[in-house]
């Protein structure tokens, strides 16, 4: 069935996989493809609220035709390509009679039971002490190839794929263990961590454990020891040796009071660790709180619960500059906020308000040093085409226009830019990628890849400063594919950024200092996420 994506964001995105034909199970149709945005008890997220008291008033053949055509300037696509009229009935059947389901708590030893070991990290450790398939190990990207359900390793500075490995249904994210960072940890949206060892000949897996049925946050703790993993299904957080991927500690949220004073589960988003301090932050999305948890002490406690931050918490990113680390900002996609959560007073000291209507999803976000303002902070928005920008006294200083609604919004030292997608916008921009002159702060350039000819353009005059010629890429009609471009990673020590096509199954190079198209990665499924490890190595909390 083919999907819309989500990188770090539970967004649904058009893949390969055909889920039609008989025996159609409507609810196994909606866990894979629909529970990420609208949520296992059909309670919404980025998606709408659709259980049965929000959906009496419409109509069965209305609720199809939008199951079908999708709605414009949202993250729901149109499943008319792989589901016939009477699957798209039988999905509005499923969702007008849904009575609830049993969520079965978080346990340890569930979670233990799943756990299992390929090779010892000390032996690798002693066999290859230094990397085998590049010079340095910082020179690897990783991919998520979402519809191919791996993580493919890349030679940052040539573009050569080193190896793939199956990691689980729509591998959401990936992440290195900075103090040794030979080791890096994957996450499946069906609850499959991975763990790998970069300097080997095919960067050969250690151990798996699974965590929960449906998961998406990662971090490690930069003392090298942890690995915390945040669940949607069953709702919690799962304290992992990095070591060995060994189950130490779960953190059910299956019982938490939400934002209006009620009890229920929830699900857990962004996970983060900070250099600031021996803490792991976890949002859970539902209930609208931020647990702290201190993994130096014994039985790692929970240390501090910062609730009323907003309602549909995802994504989040830390403060660079000054006490780097200090504050994490978490993205409220139900109220319009970010919540600046301070790991020293570990309480919400202040929300930025994005805009009336938006839905901040910062991705990775972006933190970096203005001449005017001082040290600036920036997310996107999913459904309104702008970039919010703050300072450090938590105000916004400008939005900035981009096409449309966004993902993610990413820079580093080395480029002049902060560099923002349009992949939720209309199919006229969702081409493009706006570059952000991070001190004039205004759009200073446009990546836009077409059909045939991608284009770099000024972004005050509209002029066309470069093109370069695109390998067409034709859907099973013959059609030619409008590249849908997302998640800008810096890569090659600074030199490149790295744009993934994931609908055109490679991956775009581009100079990070002028925006100039360098060359592709292709032979990809929907590439999505990258993470370069040199890059992530200065990136607090990423």
């Amino acid at each position: 069935m083919k999907k819309f994506l989500s990188a770090v964001a539970s967004v649904v995105v058009l893949g390969s996989m055909s889920l039609s034909g008989a025996g159609f199970d409507a609810e196994k149709v909606y866990e894979l493809e629909c529970q990420g945005c609208h949520g296992p008890m059909h309670q919404g997220g980025v998606g709408s609220d659709i259980r049965p008291e929000k959906l009496k008033d419409k109509t069965s053949m209305f609720l199809a035709d939008v199951i079908m055509e999708g709605r414009s300037g949202t993250a729901m696509p149109p499943f008319k390509g792989s589901l016939s009229k009477q699957e798209a009935s039988q999905m509005v059947d499923y969702l007008q009679k849904f009575a609830g389901k049993k969520i079965d708590v978080l346990t340890l030893p569930n979670v233990k039971s799943k756990w299992r070991t390929f090779n010892k990290a000390a032996d690798l450790a002693k066999k290859y002490p230094d990397p085998k398939d590049v010079k340095n190990v910082m020179d690897i990207v990783f991919v998520t190839e979402r519809d191919a359900s791996k993580v493919t390793f890349i030679d940052g500075t040539t573009g050569k794929i080193l190896s793939r490995h199956p990691a689980g249904f729509a591998v959401h994210v990936t992440v290195t263990n900075k103090r040794m960072p030979r080791y890096a940890y994957s996450i499946s949206r069906d609850g499959l961590v991975t763990m790998y060892d970069l300097n080997t000949p095919g960067q050969q897996k250690i151990a798996e454990v699974r965590v929960g049925s449906e998961s998406r946050g990662l971090g490690v703790s930069p003392d090298g020891k942890y690995l915390l993993a945040g669940n949607y299904t069953p709702g919690g957080a799962v304290m992992l040796d990095a070591m060995t991927l060994e189950p130490l500690k779960v953190y059910p949220t299956s019982s938490v009071i939400d934002m209006d004073g009620n009890i229920g589960e929830s699900r857990v988003a962004s996970i983060a660790d900070t250099p600031y301090g021996p803490y792991f932050a976890m949002a859970l999305k539902d209930a609208g709180h931020v647990y702290i948890i201190d993994y130096s002490k014994p039985d790692f406690p929970i240390v501090g619960d910062i609730p009323g931050i907003g309602k549909i918490l995802h994504d989040a990113f830390l403060n660079e500059g000054k006490e780097m680390g200090r504050y994490y900002m978490i993205a409220s996609q139900g109220s319009d906020v970010v919540g600046i959560v301070d790991f020293k007073t570990k309480s919400l000291v202040s929300k930025v308000y994005t805009g009336a209507g938006s839905k901040p999803h910062p991705g990775q976000g972006s933190s970096w040093l203005n001449e005017k303002y001082g040290q600036l902070h920036a997310t996107v928005n999913m459904n309104v085409g702008s970039v919010s920008i703050w300072d450090n006294n938590w105000d916004i200083v400008r939005h900035i226009p981009t096409g449309g609604g966004a993902l993610f919004v990413g820079t580093s030292e080395h480029t002049p830019y902060i560099w923002a997608d349009n992949v939720l916008g209309s199919p006229a921009v969702w081409n493009e990628v706006h570059l952000i002159d991070k001190q004039h702060l205004e759009t200073a350039r446009i990546i836009k890849v077409g059909t045939t000819e991608g284009q770099l353009i000024d972004g005050k005059t509209k002029k066309v400063l470069k093109t370069w010629k695109v390998p067409t890429v034709k859907d099973k009609d013959g059609k030619a594919v409008v590249p849908r471009i997302l998640h800008a990673e810096p890569a090659n020590h600074g030199q490149w950024t790295m744009i993934s096509e994931w609908n055109a199954g490679r991956i775009g190079i581009y100079d990070s200092h002028t925006g100039e198209f360098v060359k592709y990665i292709e032979g990809l499924t929907t590439p999505t996420f990258t993470y370069s490890v040199e890059h992530r190595q200065t990136i607090p909390g990423a």
